[in-house]
């Protein structure tokens, strides 16, 4: 397996307190969902990789079936207490390609979902589901 990427992130103070890349491009606070406005969560970060990852995923797809047309991926990432102290996530990812039909969207969808990093990393351990919209 050849590696492509590698990059690294560092916590300090879980959810109440920030993220950093060590060659400092990237500096975040972070809070617990409902934070306020200079904060983010582990959730809306998860969210931002995923959307990004799926949508290339989508584009690579598109682009190898001759399918034209802008696409737009919107992760919902959801937190959940199963129980006390057993949190789990969700996400629902709506995928939007302008001028192709929902069900060829959906067609597209399931295919990038074969091919996506993100994908392939949560298959069997949280539930996805794909939305065309």
């Amino acid at each position: 397996m050849k590696k492509l990427y590698s990059t690294t992130m560092v916590n300090t103070g879980g959810r109440s307190g920030k993220v950093a890349a060590p060659d400092g491009s990237l500096s975040l606070n972070i809070a617990p969902p409902g934070g306020n406005a200079d904060t983010t969560n582990p959730e809306q970060l998860f969210a931002a990789g995923y959307s990004s990852c799926f949508n290339s995923a989508l584009e690579l797809v598109m682009q190898r079936e001759k399918v034209q047309g802008d696409s737009t991926v919107t992760a919902i990432v959801s937190l959940y207490e199963r129980e006390a102290f057993d949190f789990i996530i969700g996400v629902e990812l709506q995928g939007h390609i302008e001028g192709v039909s929902k069900e060829q969207t959906q067609e597209l969808l399931e295919k990038a979902h074969m091919v996506c990093p993100y994908s392939k990393a949560t298959r069997g351990n949280i539930e996805v589901t794909l939305k065309a919209v």
